[in-house]
C-alpha cells in the first residue's frame, strides 16, 4: 500500500530527468528505499548491486557513517553561509585548498557549483570574460566533440552532442561547433591509435579554420565519454589534443565530472593523461553524490586576467549555494575516505571488473569491450564482424535495463545496445564477480528474445 500510494504521487507530480513522461507515467516508479556498501534496496525490499554508482557518482558507496555525522555537525554548528559579500565558511575554505593542493599544475582557483551542469555554464562564463579581458572579443565560438556530453542546462546542452538532449530545444546553437568522436570501435580509420589520434587533430584543426583561428574560444574534451558510450580515446590522445589547443591559442576545459575522483584510477583523470588544462570541471564524485556539489578548476593564468581587468568591480557571477557549508564538509570528509583506501581499492576492483567483463567476449552478442578503472562498457552487436547493432525493435534501453533489475543488478542500457558500468569503489571481490556473473546472464537471456536471435541468425 505504501509503495502503491508512492507511485500514484509520483505519477501525478514528479517530473523524472531524461525520461519519456508519458512511458513513465504508464510504467510507474521504482522507489529506493536504502543502501549500504555497493547494494540498493527497493520499496519492495528487493536488493540489487548497484554497478552504475546512482548516476556514475557514489564513487564511496552508501552508508559511510562519517559522512552523515560530519553533514549533521555542519547543519547543527553552520547550515548555510553565503559566499557573497566577502563571507565564506570553514569547510568552503578548507575544500577549496585541499583540491587546489591535488589538481593538476596551475589550477589552484575553484569555483562552487551546485552539479555539473552548472560547471559547464560557468567554464563558459568565465571564458568570455577572460577573452574579453585580453582584448579578444570576437573569441566566442566554442567547440566539443560528437557523443560528447557537458549538461543539460540550456548552454551546456548545446556543449552536449547527444542528439535526445538537442530535440525540442531549440539547441545547439549557432556558435557550439563539433568534431567527430574518437570511437575506436566505430572510427572511419579504423582502430589503430595513432590514426585514431592524427584523425582528431586534422579535425581540429579543420574545424578552427574553418570557424577562423582569431574566433574560437575553447574546447571541451571528457577524459572519456561517458554518456556517449563510455568511449575510451587511445593513450595520449587528450595529451595530445591539449597540445594543439596550446598551439592554436585557444582554451583546453577537460569535463572530470564523471571521471573524477577516482572513477578512472587517480583522483584526476588529467593526471593519468599527464595534461594541465586552463579549466577542469567536476561533480558527482567531489561528495559521492551524498549532497549536491560541483566545482570549476581555474588555471591561474585564468584567475589573474579575469582578476586584473575586473580590478575593484565585481565579476557578476554566483549561485546562491556555490560553497554551500554542508556540502563542502561532505567534500572534504570524502576526500578523506578517498585517500584512506577507495582510491586504492577501486583500481583494484577496477582490474578486477574489467577482467570479468574481457571474458565475456566470447558471448554471441558482445562486439566490444572498453574502459578504464571503474568505467567500462560492453557494446552488444547482432554481427561481431559486421558490428551490426541490436536491432531498434529489441529496445535495449528499457528491455536489457528492466531484465538486469530482476537479476538483481543496475546498470546503463543506452538505447544503441551499450552496457554502462560505474560501481561504487568500495566494491568487494564478491561485489564485482556479481555483477560479471549477472551481466552474462541478462547477456544469455537477450539471445533468447526471439527479435534478438532472428538479428544473430539472419
Amino acid at each position: 500500500m505504501y509503495s502503491n500510494s508512492l507511485i500514484e504521487l509520483d505519477r501525478a507530480h514528479l517530473v523524472h530527468p531524461v525520461a519519456s513522461y508519458r512511458g513513465h507515467e504508464k510504467l510507474g516508479v521504482r522507489v529506493l528505499a536504502s543502501a549500504s556498501g555497493a547494494t540498493v534496496t527497493d520499496a519492495s525490499g528487493k536488493q540489487l548491486i548497484d554497478g552504475f554508482a546512482g548516476l556514475w557518482c557514489v564513487n564511496a558507496g552508501y552508508g559511510h557513517e562519517s559522512i552523515v555525522e560530519v553533514a549533521t555537525r555542519q547543519m547543527r554548528d553552520l547550515p548555510y553561509a553565503t559566499a557573497y559579500f566577502g563571507l565564506g565558511s570553514e569547510p568552503a575554505i578548507r575544500l577549496a585548498s585541499e583540491l587546489a593542493e591535488r589538481a593538476p599544475g596551475n589550477l589552484d582557483h575553484v569555483y562552487f557549483t551546485l552539479g555539473g551542469s552548472d560547471a559547464v555554464d560557468s567554464t563558459i562564463r568565465f571564458i568570455r570574460y577572460y577573452w574579453i579581458a585580453r582584448g579578444e572579443p570576437q573569441r566566442d565560438q566554442f567547440i566539443s566533440i560528437e557523443q560528447g556530453y557537458h549538461g543539460s542546462s540550456t548552454v551546456g546542452a548545446g556543449l552536449t552532442a547527444l542528439p535526445l538532449f538537442h530535440a525540442g530545444f531549440g539547441i545547439p546553437f549557432d556558435w557550439q561547433h563539433k568534431i567527430p568522436s574518437h570511437y575506436a570501435y566505430r572510427n572511419p580509420v579504423g582502430d589503430d591509435p595513432q590514426a585514431i589520434i592524427d584523425a582528431s587533430l586534422a579535425a581540429l584543426r579543420r574545424k578552427v579554420e574553418e570557424i577562423g583561428p582569431e574566433r574560437v574560444a575553447a574546447f571541451y574534451a571528457e577524459p572519456i565519454q561517458g554518456s556517449g558510450g563510455v568511449l575510451v580515446p587511445p593513450k595520449g590522445w587528450m595529451k595530445a589534443m591539449r597540445n594543439l589547443c596550446h598551439e592554436l591559442g585557444i582554451l583546453f576545459v577537460a569535463d572530470e565530472v564523471i571521471t573524477g575522483f577516482g572513477r578512472t584510477g587517480p583522483l584526476f583523470a588529467c593526471e593519468e593523461d599527464e595534461i594541465v588544462p586552463d579549466l577542469m570541471t567536476v561533480a558527482k564524485g567531489l561528495t559521492s553524490g551524498y549532497v549536491p556539489m560541483g566545482a570549476v578548476f581555474m588555471g591561474d593564468h585564468i584567475y589573474q586576467t579575469i582578476a586584473d581587468s575586473a580590478g575593484a568591480a565585481a565579476v557578476g557571477h554566483g549561485y546562491t549555494y556555490s560553497a554551500h557549508p554542508v556540502s563542502a564538509a561532505v567534500g572534504l570528509e570524502v576526500l578523506k575516505l578517498y585517500e584512506n583506501g577507495l582510491l586504492d581499492n577501486g583500481r583494484k576492483a577496477g582490474a578486477r571488473l574489467m577482467a570479468g567483463l574481457e571474458g565475456l567476449k566470447d558471448h554471441p552478442l558482445v562486439g566490444d569491450v572498453r574502459g578504464r578503472g571503474m568505467l567500462a562498457a560492453v557494446e552488444l552487436v547482432t554481427d561481431k564482424e559486421k558490428k551490426t547493432p541490436l536491432p531498434a525493435a529489441a529496445d535495449p534501453a528499457r528491455r536489457i535495463f528492466d531484465r538486469a533489475w530482476e537479476n538483481g543488478l543496475v546498470i546503463r542500457a543506452f538505447a544503441n545496445g551499450v552496457l554502462g558500468y560505474a560501481p561504487p569503489l568500495c566494491c568487494t571481490d564478491a561485489d564485482i564477480d556479481a555483477i560479471v556473473e549477472r551481466t552474462r546472464k541478462v547477456l544469455d537471456e537477450t539471445l533468447a528474445d526471439p527479435d534478438v536471435r532472428a538479428a544473430v541468425r539472419a
